[in-house]
């Protein structure tokens, strides 16, 4: 049996070319959120059959799986129909996984389904959960940990699906299409297609090579040579050990088995990144916050300290003009002729002004706490305070994803070192109706939660829902209504004065 393998493979693409982001998508279908439904098997109740139901990305994509739950597992056999090279939906994609969505939306790697000579799959798989639902998507390699949003394949539950239906429906956040793209020279892409046909064999070697390249080069691009290297360098020493046993001809099930091991440790590799990276710029974040309070401590010590002199100094010169007039009043009085009755001279020191407010440095913290927000959302200095702004793009529906979590986080920790400031979260949408509201209110309540792990108290964080009763554009166009549906983070309160830092006081003066 052979199957064609695509030539971008084996003229050695994956080995040279950068995975960046910049490949042009094959389909525009874009997908944040989705719904399946998921089943509660029954215990020890024997095998019961569901179906797959292709999505719009593979609508010609069908199968069926018999789902068993026993003591200590549950086994799932699936089979798959008409299911095409995974290709077809960019470059970067070279296998397919099935996945178990929990009610609660945590999904789990169940395995790799891979065609053979025809476009049918077959995999048999266990699981220690009792209640889930299935998904199959098109992925870069087979060990990664987050399903993308190339979801091909989706449950459905048939008239003799033996389970409970959960009343809820699974969400659950996708990695964005061409997460993994690269760029591909305009030659290999002419000649896609045209690849040589190879026996079963060495098509499953050299798809498993190239994924586990897949993933050591992902690693590489999100900067695991950086904040993993000791993971990094073992992915690339296990890859380098899977491409000599493939060289060498060696037993099939070796070379497999190494390159699975390699793309593993580069997924490891990867997510130590990320997170690392993430706790790398939330430490940075607190520790500017950390110096700005500090040198914000500094100035108001030296502003009080240049007041209580200047005040000492005026006072000095009070006493002495004071001191310096009776003596002229004595001296006068010495020269001129006693008069017949002395009179009693009281010298009455002026009084001193109250020295005028500095409020520099609460518009210097003003600015700097603005222009660090701006570096993570849209920001404005309002006289309200210091608005944030998280577009209805910044949202999957009514979650908010990873790095905008962790944006909203160092907002509060920015905010956190700053005692007295008050935090407000609005909720706001282009309609009014009860759907729209609570919409908002929900993508507020999230974005309150998250300020309160960043470090605020729950006593200086509040949420409510604007409706649209405060639009920024006109929902007549969809560019209006996109900005109208926002939440906006408002930050108030004596530490950065009542004066947005473009305006200024004015003294009223009678004429």
């Amino acid at each position: 049996m052979y199957r064609q393998l695509p030539l971008f493979t084996l003229l050695g693409l994956f080995l040279t070319a950068p995975m960046w982001p910049q490949q042009v998508p094959i389909y525009q279908v874009t997908v944040t959120e989705r719904t399946v439904k998921a089943i509660s098997y029954q215990y020890r109740n024997g095998p019961t059959p569901i179906d797959f139901r292709g999505t719009v990305l593979l609508p010609e994509a069908k199968g069926d799986a018999l789902v068993e739950s026993k003591a200590g597992r549950t086994e799932i056999d699936a089979h798959v129909d008409h299911l095409p090279a995974p290709t077809r939906f960019g470059h970067e994609y070279l296998t397919y996984v099935l996945w178990a969505v929990t009610p609660e939306g945590h999904p789990k790697n169940l395995g790799e389904l891979l065609a053979g000579s025809s476009d049918k799959a077959h995999v048999k798989v266990t699981t220690d959960l009792q209640a889930f639902g299935l998904i199959v998507t098109a992925e870069p390699y087979a060990a990664v940990r987050q399903p993308g949003d190339v979801v091909v394949l989706e449950n459905q539950v048939r008239p003799d699906t033996i389970g409970t239906i959960e009343p809820i429906q699974v969400r659950y956040e996708l990695m964005p299409r061409h997460g993994y793209a690269y760029n591909i020279p305009a030659d290999v892409k002419a000649a896609e297609g045209n690849g040589p046909m190879v026996s079963m064999s060495d098509y499953e070697t050299t798809i498993e090579i190239y994924q586990a390249l897949n993933a050591v080069q992902i690693a590489q691009t999100a900067g695991a040579q950086r904040y993993a290297p000791d993971v990094m360098s073992k992915a690339q020493q296990e890859l380098q050990n899977a491409q000599g046993l493939q060289s060498q001809k060696v037993d099939k099930s070796l070379v497999i088995a190494a390159a699975r091991e390699a793309s593993q440790t580069a997924e490891d590799a990867r997510a130590l990144t990320v997170q690392r990276a993430s706790d790398a710029e939330l430490a940075q974040a607190q520790a500017t916050a950390a110096q700005d309070q500090q040198l914000r401590l500094q100035a108001e010590a030296q502003a009080r300290q240049a007041q209580a002199q200047a005040v000492e100094a005026r006072a000095q010169s009070s006493a002495d003009r004071a001191q310096l007039e009776a003596s002229q009043q004595v001296q006068a009085m010495q020269a001129a002729p006693p008069p017949a009755a002395i009179p009693v001279v009281v010298v009455v020191p002026e009084a001193i002004p109250a020295p005028p407010r500095d409020d520099r440095p609460q518009r210097e913290l003003r600015v700097s706490l603005l222009q660090q927000m701006t570096g993570y959302f849209q920001a404005r200095d309002t006289p309200q305070g210091l608005v944030a702004i998280i577009s209805d793009f910044d949202f999957h529906g009514l979650t908010l994803d990873a790095a905008n979590m962790a944006k909203v986080e160092r907002i509060a920790a920015l905010a956190a070192v700053h005692p007295g400031l008050n935090v407000e979260v609005d909720g706001c949408s282009d309609r009014a109706s009860p759907e729209a509201e609570r919409i908002a209110s929900v993508r507020a309540g999230m974005v309150r939660d998250a300020l309160m792990r960043g470090g605020l108290p729950y006593s200086a964080v509040t949420s409510r829902s604007l409706g649209n009763s405060r639009p920024l554009g006109s929902n007549a166009t969809a560019q209006g209504r996109e900005l109208n549906r926002r939440v906006e983070i408002v930050i108030s309160g004596a530490p950065i004065g009542t004066l947005a830092s473009w305006d200024r006081s004015y003294p009223v003066v009678p004429r």
